[in-house]
């Protein structure tokens, strides 16, 4: 079967997730992608710019049996907008994030646009896929709870109706090696999020000072990256603060460079406000890294494949000081050469349902007999 696949923020994870399933998928694919910035925009305007692309296409003799796409496109419009033959095939769309409860610093910069914009998108569909439970469940509560605020006319059968066709799927990522010997060092600390307020990167820092006034030794990678004025003030203070303990600073260029950031690290740290799923940690994770991250949002449900013995370990508790202390347990681990307590795998082990391999034969059954509804 041929699927059109519409990605207005062709970037991160959805770049990902897209080439990920594209690439081991027994059926074709037609990507229509637009560059990861100015997402705002690209909510707004993807709509008419695909159907445009896709009507040329279509007049080109191209076909196709389903229509994919993520949460970045109004569908709605698009499927409004689009020709005959396109309009009336099923869809799909797969929320990596949502803009009901996508957490914001001001209240001033929620935008009922964009929400509204999820919920028709989420109503278009034909089915909708989520990235974790976690992010199903938080955005119907979301979706409720906005509606109710509305003066009038609340729709709120619409939360039931999408209910129904709501699926999870979680993002695969890809193998990484076995790692080889460690190599001689104190503990090496990843922070591997976007720098931005809702991964609460001033948290993880002062984790970090707490260590330091401690006198545990550590080494630090901080990648990936972000913008904002106020977050990038936190990361420059800490860059000179922490500079003699650096081995890797800001945005990698190739994934070669920051899969072999992941591979050299010891534990990899979320602080974060809100996480629909944590591809990051994952990935850290599957590369042998020892995931340290709070016991809340999607995090019990992402590594619940974890039920060895110790399986508790991975989480801290929000309460300032037990990331510190967790982490100086690592550190002293590391000494003694036993991060792991004997079981250097558990952490592979918790993840390797994540993999590509074991995902995409399912998910191509499944759009094929959402095609065959036709």
């Amino acid at each position: 079967m041929n699927i059109l696949a519409l990605e207005p923020y062709y970037g991160g994870s959805h770049k990902a997730f897209l080439d990920g399933w594209a690439k081991r998928s027994r059926h074709e694919w037609t990507l229509l992608t637009l560059p990861p910035r100015k997402w705002k925009w690209r909510m707004r305007h993807a709509s008419v710019t695909f159907a445009g692309e896709a009507a040329r296409r279509a007049a080109s003799g191209e076909t196709w049996d389903l229509v994919f796409c993520s949460d970045m496109l109004d569908l709605a419009a698009f499927l409004g907008l689009a020709p005959a033959p396109v309009k009336i095939l099923p869809s799909l769309v797969y929320f990596h994030e949502n803009q009901i409860t996508y957490p914001v610093r001001h209240a001033s910069e929620f935008d009922y646009h964009f929400a509204f914009t999820n919920m028709t998108s989420a109503l278009a569909a034909s089915c909708v896929w989520f990235n974790s439970a976690f992010h199903r469940d938080s955005f119907l509560g979301g979706l409720e709870a906005f509606l109710v605020r509305m003066p009038d006319h609340q729709n709120l059968e619409s939360v039931e109706a999408i209910r129904k066709k709501s699926r999870v799927r979680h993002p695969g990522i890809d193998p990484f090696p076995e790692r080889g010997p460690r190599k001689p060092g104190p503990l090496r600390i990843l922070w591997s999020a976007r720098w931005e307020w809702d991964k609460a990167p001033e948290t993880f820092f002062r984790a970090l000072d707490g260590l330091a006034s401690e006198d545990v030794p550590f080494q630090l990678s901080v990648v990936g990256g972000g913008s904002g004025r106020n977050v990038e003030a936190v990361f420059e203070e800490a860059r000179q603060r922490f500079a003699s303990r650096i081995l890797r600073w800001g945005y990698l260029e190739s994934r070669e460079a920051y899969r072999e950031a992941l591979m050299e690290s010891d534990v990899a740290v979320s602080t974060a406000r809100h996480e629909f799923f944590g591809i990051s940690l994952v990935e850290a994770t599957a590369a042998g890294a020892f995931p340290l991250v709070p016991r809340r949002l999607a995090y019990p449900e992402v590594f619940a494949g974890d039920e060895g013995e110790g399986k508790d370990s991975f989480f801290y508790e929000d309460d300032g000081r037990d990331l510190v202390r967790r982490l100086a347990d690592l550190a002293r681990r590391v000494e003694r050469d036993d991060l792991w307590q004997g079981d250097g795998k558990r952490g592979i082990r918790a993840v390797e349902r994540f993999s590509w391999d074991r995902m995409v034969p399912a998910w191509d059954e499944e759009v094929e007999a959402m095609a065959a509804t036709r």
